[in-house]
């Protein structure tokens, strides 16, 4: 029998293999070698040399020179821009958000006048007089020509967009219905007295509620910047005393390390910081002051003054409705003639805005027209009171004429009392324009100044911090 040749026996488990041949053991084998420990990183040297800086002189100041620098820096740079976007504010309210507000009112007033002049030309008769025709024409260009403006002007609003959508829309037709009624008047045909009467109606439900919330929407707007112009310029104000702060106890810490009173890097950084936040404080109390000054003799006045005009416009127009329609229209309870109720409420309107814009008047430039203003109100009434006499005792001629002749009549006192109104209009929109251009003005170096002033006062730390520096060399 044979027998297979043995294997070579298997070596143990972490052994070396022996060598059959020369009958060594199996040894064990050398662990692995372990990794070298890691290295200190960026992060730790740059941990280490602020530990080591901290712990010198030099070194704290270095850090604190740098930190002066940087708290100087960001005051100059957060002033600049603070004051600035206040600046943009009060700039808005100079030339863009009061403009737009004076503009709307302005469409209103074109469209209620042109209402006006269309139905005192027809009510004079066929052979219409060119002063109102060409009144109502420079009316509805100007009308036209505002509304252009604003489009391009209300930046993106969806709202005075869509009102003057809304008018742009709704203008040709009535121009489109006060043509028609001119022509059967001309006719002789009593069919223009109903085209006129749906004028007016589109105008006074349609056209001029538009006009009315355009108005409000921008006299919103100019709220709003009127309201970021007065707005404190806090974190300015905070950066600005922690800046002073930190500045003195620099100071405060150099004296009491060297016995040196003054430091004239760190005194000229001081200054520099005092000189931005005394600009800074008088700065903003003058605009604000112009802007305080702006809403309560000029704008405030402006809104009531606007309310007065236009109430003279609806009164009129009513008035010369009332002949025109001879009791068509009735109230809604059917007991009253439509347009003599209205022309009675916008009358009472007038007579408490004049009342109210005669205390807003800080001036007898703007109080005299006023005075006259109500002066040829009374007249008016008293003339209106008369026609409506001889219109009830069936005198339609007599009638026409006490409102619609040249003098002595209501149409002349209303003429008079538009032009008093313009005048009181006109002033008081220059008061508010130079009050808001003060405001404004107050504002207008400021940003630059604090920026270089900032940049002067942080070179100052350093050259400071420097100079103590400079001792340990």
């Amino acid at each position: 029998m044979t027998y297979p040749p043995n294997a070579p026996a298997a070596s143990a488990p972490g052994l070396a293999p022996g060598r059959p041949d020369t009958g060594v053991p199996a040894q064990p084998s050398a662990p692995p070698a372990a990794p070298p420990p890691p290295g200190p990183g960026p992060w730790d040297e740059m941990k280490e040399r602020l530990r080591t800086a901290a712990t010198t002189e030099p070194g704290r100041l270095r850090i604190l020179g740098a930190f002066l620098a940087l708290l100087v820096v960001a005051f100059g740079t957060v002033t600049a821009f603070e004051v600035a976007d206040r600046a943009s504010a009060a700039g808005d309210v100079v030339g863009r958000s009061q403009p737009l507000s004076a503009d709307a009112a302005d469409i209103y007033r074109s469209l209620a006048d042109a209402d006006t002049a269309a139905a005192s030309a027809f009510l004079a008769g066929a052979e219409e007089p060119p002063e109102l025709l060409k009144r109502y024409a420079d009316d509805i260009a100007t009308a036209s020509r505002l509304l252009v403006e604003a489009a391009a002007s209300t930046g993106g609003s969806t709202e005075s967009a869509r009102e003057i959508a809304t008018l742009n829309e709704r203008l040709p037709r009535y121009t489109g219905l006060i043509e028609r009624a001119r022509a059967a008047n001309r006719q002789g045909l009593p069919l223009g007295g109903a085209y006129l009467r749906y004028a007016n109606q589109q105008m006074t439900t349609e056209l001029l509620p538009a006009a009315e919330r355009l108005y409000e929407l921008e006299t919103a707007r100019l709220h709003r910047d009127e309201t970021d112009a007065r707005d404190w310029p806090l974190l300015s104000l905070a950066l600005g005393a922690v800046a002073l702060a930190v500045l003195l106890w620099a100071q405060r810490r150099n004296y009491a390390r060297t016995n040196r009173v003054f430091n004239h890097g760190l005194l000229a950084a001081t200054a520099a910081c005092v000189i931005v936040l005394l600009w800074l404080a008088a700065g903003h109390t003058l605009a604000r002051s112009g802007l305080d000054e702006a809403r309560e003799h000029g704008q405030e006045s402006l809104q009531v003054l606007n309310t007065a005009r236009i109430s003279s416009l609806k009164a009129r127009a009513n008035e010369i409705l009332t002949l025109v329609a001879r009791g068509a229209v009735l109230t809604d309870d059917g007991r009253n003639d439509k347009y003599e109720t209205d022309y009675a409420t916008s009358m009472a309107g007038l007579t408490t805005a004049l009342a109210e814009a005669r205390e807003l008047a800080d001036d007898d430039a703007g109080r005299d027209p006023l005075a006259a203003a109500a002066q040829r109100t009374a007249d008016w009434q008293r003339h209106h009171k008369d026609a409506r006499a001889k219109d009830d005792a069936g005198d339609f001629e007599g009638a026409r004429l006490r409102v619609v002749s040249a003098k002595e009549s209501t149409g002349h006192s209303f003429d008079q009392v538009d032009a008093a109104l313009r005048q009181a209009l006109a002033h008081e929109q220059a008061e508010f324009t130079r009050a808001a251009e003060d405001a404004r003005g107050a504002l207008g170096a400021l940003p630059l100044g604090a920026a270089g002033l900032g940049v002067l006062g942080a070179a100052g730390a350093v050259v400071g911090i420097n100079r103590r520096l400079s001792e340990y060399r």
